[in-house]
């Protein structure tokens, strides 16, 4: 289920990063062509704003659809830069679409949706640390036997004192140890 959200959302944002880079050109040289002015801008500095807002925002969309694409390969979920990049593309969503809803009608605001939509399914159906849905705060997975994430045991009470480097006991630590050994874990790798 999350492979096929993630491959749709990089088509949809590739697609998205097409449209607006080619509008905002082709209003750019609409203005251009026209010598329009609104309220004694310069024509120029219109057309030539048009034409670089349209190329940023392609490229957003286009960073936006590779770390989708990113996520899809890997499966996992998506981290620092990545992570942060797609929550701003939920957050512009958003707000193109409640503009989109008064000034272009139904079909711009329900495309805004559905791909704000794509884009919190993405970021929900993946835990931080990349592991299957449901394996949050250190609980088993789906399909994860409990039995294996058991405690391992610890040394039987009469075992005898921690080694020093040479290998033989330290001096006067015959006892039984009452510390419990230390667990060392793997660190998680949190790139996109």
């Amino acid at each position: 289920m999350r492979r096929p959200v993630a491959w749709v959302l990089a088509v949809v944002l590739l697609a998205e990063a097409v449209f607006i880079a080619a509008l905002n050109w082709l209003l750019g040289v609409v203005v251009d062509r026209q010598d329009m002015s609104l309220a004694g801008l310069d024509p120029d500095v219109m057309a030539t704003s048009s034409k670089a807002g349209g190329v940023i925002f392609g490229l957003y969309f286009a960073f936006c659809a590779l770390v989708a694409v990113l996520v899809a390969i890997r499966d996992r979920a998506p981290a620092g830069f990545g992570r942060v990049l797609l929550i701003s593309a939920a957050v512009v969503h958003g707000l193109l679409g409640a503009v989109a809803w008064g000034l272009v009608g139904w079909t711009a605001f329900g495309f805004m949706v559905v791909v704000l939509g794509l884009i919190v399914l993405l970021l929900m159906t993946y835990d931080r640390a990349g592991g299957p849905e449901g394996a949050v705060g250190g609980a088993p997975g789906r399909g994860e036997d409990p039995a294996a994430r058991a405690e391992p045991e610890a040394a039987p009470a009469g075992a005898g004192a921690p080694a020093s480097r040479t290998g033989e006991p330290r001096d006067g630590d015959d006892g039984p140890q009452d510390s419990v050994p230390a667990q060392v874990s793997a660190p998680v790798s949190t790139t996109p």
